[in-house]
């Protein structure tokens, strides 16, 4: 049998599979108060045949938000409202973690009462844009800003952040937490020596600039316990001006103090575009040599190719994005070897059911 569709474990919790829904955003909460709603209920529940599903990322804050229509697990609506979403999945056997984020400088004065976002350093990402739509739907693309520089305040402040959105997230019925620290957002921006020039205890040495990490995942891990804690990191992944020469060194340093605080799991977010970087077998091994607990990989990974990585020992999970988009039942289409369903890219933020909840399963595409 395909390892891809064995039982497994995540720690105490029981996964009916390797496979991983990805987190993706898709921008469809309630207003005001980016709530979750009845709707995302029944897409996660419709793709809830994933032995773990990874929420789409999830604001800790009322500043920590680059994109309209993104949920939050910070306020009493928005945790009744996740609530909902967690009973519908594991009412069909699926484990669920929410995914934690602040976009740090990945973000617009709209989402900041008029203020500059923060960030390590007050550097603008060249070519970096947001989606900020009205309260119609209607939205566009529009360039970040220059940040402010985050002061030793503020630092202390969104590690608490992290930790109390942690705590509402398992008030919410999830069965643990992802902390996003990769794609260009915050905890990546203070990662990578591009975007971090502080010359403060929080840059310069990898040891300074993986501090932040660790003291999000050490506040983090206190609140709910670390074997409920993943971290998602994408040293390869250069877009939003991400382009640092140090870090995959940076990222496997970082992997070994998440081994030594015994974390859930480490989350390898690659490219998944046509040309995008391959990934060198040797940072898999130099990588599996750093963390020996669950990797989950990411990234336009066929069944073939995530055989390929379970086989090799260098992962233990294996997450699918696009492709749970438009096919809810993407676990037994690949089990059976049936074809994909395309997805329809205009619908994939923001909007109603088209699009989101309207994909039919294969079995209703043959008799219909």
């Amino acid at each position: 049998m395909s390892k891809l569709f064995e039982l497994t474990t995540l720690n105490q919790l029981v996964l009916q599979n390797r496979i991983v829904m990805a987190p993706m955003t898709r921008a469809r909460t309630s207003q005001p108060g980016n709530i979750p709603n009845d709707m995302m209920a029944t897409y996660y529940q419709q793709r809830a045949s994933a032995g773990l599903i990874i929420s789409e990322a999830t604001q800790i804050s009322d500043d920590s938000q680059g994109y309209s229509f993104t949920p939050g697990v910070y306020t009493d609506a928005q945790v009744t409202g996740w609530q909902g979403v967690t009973q519908a999945v594991k009412k069909q056997g699926a484990v669920m973690f929410c995914q934690l984020w602040h976009v740090g400088r990945v973000s617009h004065p709209v989402f900041q009462q008029g203020d500059k976002p923060i960030a390590p350093s007050a550097l603008a990402p060249v070519e970096t844009k947001v989606w900020i739509a009205d309260e119609q739907g209607k939205g566009e693309m529009v360039d970040c800003v220059e940040p402010r520089e985050m002061t030793q305040v503020d630092i202390d402040r969104v590690v608490q952040d992290f930790a109390y959105a942690a705590k509402r997230a398992i008030d919410a019925g999830f069965d643990g937490v992802e902390i996003h620290g990769g794609n260009g957002y915050l905890i990546d921006q203070f990662l990578r020596t591009n975007s971090n020039h502080r010359t403060d205890n929080y840059g310069g040495s990898r040891a300074n600039r993986i501090r932040f990490l660790l003291e999000v995942v050490d506040a983090v891990s206190k609140v709910i316990g670390a074997d409920k804690v993943g971290v998602r990191l994408a040293p390869f992944i250069t877009f939003k001006d991400m382009n640092c020469p140090d870090i995959v060194p940076t990222i496997l340093e970082a992997s070994k103090q998440l081994q030594s605080r015994n974390i859930a799991y480490l989350h390898l977010s690659e490219a998944d575009w046509d040309d995008a970087p391959e990934i060198p077998e040797s940072f898999r091994i130099a990588l599996r040599e750093c963390f020996s607990n669950t990797i989950i990989v990411a990234g336009g990974y066929t069944p073939e190719r995530a055989e390929e990585v379970l086989n090799k020992g260098y992962a233990d999970l294996v997450a699918f994005g696009r492709p749970f988009v438009s096919n809810p039942d993407l676990v037994s289409r690949l089990q059976s070897q049936l074809p994909l369903a395309e997805l329809d890219g205009a619908t994939l933020f923001g909007g109603g059911e088209r699009g989101y909840i309207d994909y039919p399963a294969f079995s209703e595409t043959v008799s219909g």
